[in-house]
């Protein structure tokens, strides 16, 4: 059997390194080395996007690569792609990192200098760990398969902004349009998500939060079915426990998400903390409200600044909304761009709060008019970023989006 090999190096020394190692074993077809945990993330999900059968058998990760940390990654990797095992190279051969590493999903470990034997042996074990549950996965199982869902996060410049509001409109889109979608509430300490959709329910993310291997049984429990289809995963009622969901959970939970559901939408709010930076980071588009006022404006671009500061997100990766948009304000979409740096989403949400308030007040956001220029603003935003399936972009409910008449600039006549 050809153990198909991908390594996963950030310095290129090691690389070629390791390269000219896994060249001499026996049986063995290396790959070009992954220069980062982004890389290595895209490639693997562009081969499971074709067949589970052309993954690789085997992945190596250097203790060194980044940004995402080597246990983060493997452990994202066991998540997503449980097909594939994993091998941790490192220079710490301690029984704690050792332990550390089986908890985050590794099927070996290699110690630095890399030798031969143990090289060759590491990977033949995982290898053949590999084959087995490929077999195991074509006659079915209780595991993740696929290569991952899209993930959003939607984000507040600063609160009341209307991120919460934008976030399940976005998540019933694309529930709507025939994708499995997943609501999750990550702002810990004031989600409020349960109130929008009238939801009373005593599970909530901190059950995950100390669980080390989310089965989809795991999951299935901790999540709120919710009457659209759409599943919710809710915020904790207390709010100080929302402490106890950490980022190195946080980067679990959304792994496990968007490797049962093809989208993923989360509320981050407008504070930020370790989780919900953490899905900012890992989400394919982070959407950024804001409303066109000189506060909200500035609290954009210091969120934006202080997510470039901590590397969690570059601006041009960030997709700016305005919502409660209104020609007659001085501050017009343009002048937003250039001020955060950001690229603007083609629609904006028109300011008519009366259509939502009975709707909000009542907790019942997923009933509001089909007719609510709001809603037709909010689910062109979906079709714009991806969200919803084109062939049923005109057949669901409130989906009539070639006739929306929320796009910027656009105006229903009665």
């Amino acid at each position: 059997m050809t153990a198909r090999i991908l390594p996963a190096v950030g310095d290129a020394d090691a690389a070629r390194s390791v390269t000219t190692l896994l060249s001499q074993l026996p049986d063995a077809e290396p790959a070009a080395p992954a220069g980062d945990s982004t890389q290595l993330i895209d490639t693997l999900a562009r081969l499971a996007g074709e067949s589970i059968e052309e993954l690789p058998e085997v992945v190596l990760v250097h203790e060194r690569i980044g940004p995402v940390p080597a246990l983060e990654l493997i452990r994202e990797v066991s998540l997503r792609f449980p097909a594939v095992g994993v091998v941790l190279i490192t220079a710490d051969a301690s029984q704690g990192l050792f332990a550390a590493a089986m908890d985050a999903g590794a099927r070996g470990l290699v110690t630095l200098p890399l030798s031969y034997e143990e090289l060759a042996n590491r990977v033949q074990a995982a290898a053949q760990w590999s084959t087995g549950v490929r077999r195991h996965l074509g006659s079915g199982g209780d595991v993740f398969t696929g290569p991952g869902g899209t993930v959003v996060t939607v984000t507040g410049a600063k609160g009341g902004v209307g991120a919460t509001v934008t976030a399940v409109q976005l998540a019933l889109a694309a529930q709507a349009s025939g994708y499995t979608a997943a609501l999750v509430d990550l702002d810990l300490q004031t989600g409020d998500i349960a109130s929008y959709l009238d939801v009373q329910f005593r599970r909530s993310i901190v059950d995950l939060a100390a669980i080390t291997d989310i089965s989809p049984r795991v999951l299935a429990d901790a999540v709120f079915s919710h009457s659209t289809g759409m599943v919710l995963l809710l915020s904790p009622g207390e709010g100080e426990r929302g402490e106890e969901v950490s980022d190195r959970s946080a980067r679990q939970i959304v792994s496990a998400l968007r490797s049962r559901y093809e989208i993923v939408v989360i509320d981050c709010g407008s504070q930020m903390n370790g989780a919900n930076a953490a899905a900012i980071e890992m989400a394919d588009t982070a959407v950024l409200v804001t409303t066109p006022d000189v506060v909200a404006v500035r609290g954009a671009k210091r969120i934006v600044r202080m997510w470039d500061r901590l590397q969690i997100r570059k601006a041009e990766e960030t997709v700016t909304l305005v919502n409660r948009f209104n020609r007659n304000t001085e501050i017009q979409p343009p002048l937003i761009q250039r001020i955060t740096g950001t690229r603007m989403a083609a629609t904006a949400i028109p300011a008519n709060f009366k259509e939502l308030q009975g709707a909000v007040d009542s907790g019942r956001m997923h009933e509001l008019d089909a007719k609510s220029v709001v809603k037709q603003a909010l689910w062109s935003l979906a079709g714009e970023l991806g969200l919803v399936k084109a062939s049923e972009k005109n057949e669901k409910g409130g989906g009539k989006y070639r006739n929306d008449r929320g796009a910027l600039g656009r105006a229903r006549r009665k």
